[in-house]
């Protein structure tokens, strides 16, 4: 006997729900930096964000008795899976390090015109005029968000830092956008529950390999005080929490129509890390900002049926 449909939350609960995530998710980056401002390893970050996830998704795969077999032809898809997000979550932290963290968070949101380019070279349709308009609106917002006037015409340039962050956060995107097409096109008949899982495991997995090689230097220091251990552990409760709460709440979220509510991220973001870490926007960049996460919504949004 069919499972029954899940009956769907009222939207103003949806979108309210939506909205704690995307600001929960926004504290996790916050936590992060404030973490790597004091020392606190890339890998040890990503490996117990991962590892607290994973355990908390085994327990509910479990619950749920999913099946754990994998179709075949997929294996070679679900590695590559954990290996992109394993990539993702690796150049986000790292430019939000490096960079103010609305920053890091709206370029690296920028996945949905990666995604819709990625598509359209390995043979799905072209963007429609009006989504290739937002797009270009999106990088004009980029233009501002980022200072590139004032950057490139003052006499230090953009900075290392700088350049390299922009860069690492674009690469986060690439590496999602790649991750959400490999989702939807290979591994669409392995069921989501188990498929999360297993991405899981493999960015944990990956994480632990990584630092016990010594492949990133440093990324598995642990934080030099009191203040770094808070802020990890706020790390792993606010990405774990919101994680799972999300995972279990899609099939009564109507995420077709109500996901453009989680670009709300950037803007979350924005407020707390003035009043956090007092990285202060000018008003072009909150302008550009503005733009972005606009654009971000308006390309991603879909009628309901």
């Amino acid at each position: 006997m069919p499972a029954a449909t899940p009956t769907l939350f009222p939207r103003h609960i949806a979108v309210l729900l939506l909205a704690l995530l995307a600001c929960a998710f926004a504290g996790n980056h916050i936590a992060a930096r404030i973490a790597f401002d004091d020392d606190t390893g890339l890998l040890l970050a990503i490996l117990c964000r991962s590892g607290v996830s994973m355990l908390v998704l085994t327990g509910i795969v479990l619950w749920q008795r999913q099946p754990l077999g994998l179709p075949a032809g997929t294996r070679r898809w679900q590695l590559l899976l954990g290996l992109l997000i394993a990539t993702q979550s690796l150049c986000l932290y790292s430019a939000v390090a490096r960079i103010p963290v609305a920053l890091a968070l709206l370029v690296g949101n920028t996945f949905p015109i990666v995604l819709a380019l990625l598509t359209w070279a390995l043979g799905g349709g072209a963007p429609t005029r009006r989504n290739a308009s937002l797009m270009g609106l999106i990088l004009l917002g980029l233009v501002f968000a980022l200072d590139v006037p004032a950057r490139l015409g003052s006499a230090e340039g953009a900075g290392a830092q700088w350049t390299l962050g922009v860069t690492l956060a674009f690469c986060a995107a690439c590496a999602f956008a790649c991750a959400l097409w490999i989702t939807d096109h290979k591994l669409a008949a392995l069921r989501g529950p188990v498929r999360s899982m297993l991405t899981l495991m493999i960015v944990f997995c990956s994480m632990a390999v990584a630092g016990l090689s010594g492949l990133v230097p440093g990324g598995m220091t642990t934080p030099a005080s009191g203040t770094g251990w808070t802020a990890l552990g706020i790390l792993v409760l606010l990405y774990g929490s919101a994680f799972s709460v999300l995972f279990v709440s899609v099939p009564r979220l109507n995420m077709p129509q109500n996901a453009p509510v989680m670009n709300v991220e950037p803007i979350a973001t924005l407020l707390f890390g003035w009043v956090l870490l007092d990285q202060v926007l000018s008003g072009m960049q909150l302008l550009g900002g503005a733009i972005v996460v606009t654009g971000i919504v308006l390309l991603t949004y879909r009628k309901a049926a």
